[in-house]
Order: C-alpha cells, then structure tokens, then sequence
C-alpha cells in the first residue's frame, strides 16, 4: 500500500501546463496541419483531450485524437496476462506522412512510450512520432525523453507518482506517493 505523501500539481497547475504543452507542440510542429494527437490509455487519452481542446481555442483547429491500448506490445506482457488479446488501436485517421504526438500521464522507465511507438509503427509509417507527458519522473530504462514536458519531478524509485483525473478519478491532481 502507498502512502500519500505530497500534491505535486492540483487542476490549476495541471491546465496551465496543458497550456504550455499545446503552445510547445503548435510552435515545433509550425501549427497543427499533419498534426494527429494518439492518448495512451488509460490516463494519456484525457490528457490528450484537453490538448485537443487548448488547440481548439488557440487555433481553432480539431486536431485528429485517437486512443492506444499498448498492452499487446508491452515487453512485459506475460507478466500482464497469459493470454493476451491484440485490440485494434481506436485511430480515426491514417497515421502514414502524418506527425503523430503520443500522450501519456507519466513518463518513468520509458517501456510503455517504445510499446507505444511499436503500436504506431505497427499499423503505419508516420513522418514523426513526438512524445508529450505531464509528469517526466527520471529513471529511464531506454533512450527516450518527452519533447513537451509538463512538470520534471525528480523522484527515488521508492516513490511513485499517480496522476489522478476524470474520468477515473473524482479530483484533477498528481500525488506523490511513498511505497
């Protein structure tokens, strides 16, 4: 069982940093045309909803957004479940020529971004494959960094970060927790 230990963002904090990462992503990317945004379930997909909606407003613009189950492409998959089942990436898109931005809760070892780009790659040859995350926590097992960030929180490996939104959660917050 974790124990709480600090609020590292609360809604505020976490919709000023979705401001700035949708700035981010529309300057790197010149605007938004050939821009699709994929959400990692679980917690990536509203995250990558409300980036959708900033641009919206800033652009008047729907950015493409899809979902990803990454589970099948997962390196720990038999730990997972011993009878995993492949299920087809919700894109309402093509993702080929396209610059597709996976977004994701936390970025931590940095195995569940690689399962999300083999997913993409899986079904499709984009221009560019760009991560977004809210929280980057440090520990990286693969050579893999956010290029939009919202929040840098050096963390031990004794510690862990749960972002808590709707619709899973009855607050907008990220926690840190002991183990």
């Amino acid at each position: 069982m974790s124990a709480f230990k600090a609020t590292i963002m609360d809604d505020m904090a976490i919709a000023r940093a979705l401001k700035r990462i949708s700035h981010e992503l529309l300057e790197k990317n010149n605007g938004c045309e050939n821009v699709c945004l994929v959400g990692i379930k679980r917690r990536g997909f509203p995250i990558a909803e409300q980036i959708a909606k900033n641009i919206l407003q800033i652009e008047n613009v729907s950015l493409p957004l899809g979902a990803l189950d990454i589970t099948f492409y997962r390196d720990d998959l038999d730990t997972v479940s011993s009878e995993p089942v492949a299920k087809t990436p919700e894109l309402p898109f093509d993702v080929n020529g396209k610059n597709i931005v996976l977004v994701d809760d936390v970025l931590y070892t940095g195995r569940t971004a690689r399962a999300a780009m083999d997913a993409i790659m899986s079904i499709g040859r984009p221009a560019s494959i760009q991560l977004a995350v809210l929280i980057d926590r440090g520990h990286r097992e693969l050579p893999i960094r956010g290029d939009f960030v919202g929040k840098n929180v050096p963390t031990s490996k004794l510690e862990r970060i749960s972002v808590k939104m709707p619709p899973f959660d009855e607050i907008t917050a990220v926690e840190l927790l002991t183990k």
